[in-house]
């Protein structure tokens, strides 16, 4: 992966985890070629494991082909709650948890 195509390595992105796509924010420009387009996503791929699901594809620059960077998304079930990861060079670092339940156990605990 190449921390010189990005303005930021692993930026945090607080609770916006990308199954798909790319920050291009966060996109300087391809170090090989020096030009600042959209990107290609290649190598995408879903694997289930113990109930977790797993995406994972390959950020290039569209002009030369140049890897920018790799990202990760992750999607589970944890008891009543739904857990979101995404770990990406130029997307960044991100965890979000969402109950699935009418009534998240964790705002009612706030309002008592």
């Amino acid at each position: 992966m190449c921390g010189d195509c990005v303005e930021k390595e692993y930026p945090n992105r607080g609770n916006t985890c990308l199954e798909n796509g790319s920050f291009l924010l966060n996109f300087a420009g391809c170090a090989v070629c020096s030009k600042r387009d959209f990107m290609l996503i290649t190598n995408r791929s879903l694997k289930e494991e113990d109930g977790e699901e797993i995406v994972t594809y390959d950020h290039l620059c569209k002009n030369c082909h140049h890897v920018v960077a790799r990202h990760e998304y992750t999607f589970s079930i944890m008891d009543e709650f739904q857990e979101y990861t995404m770990l990406c060079l130029l997307c960044g670092k991100a965890e979000d948890t969402i109950s699935i339940l009418p009534d998240d156990s964790r705002q009612m605990a706030l309002l008592f």
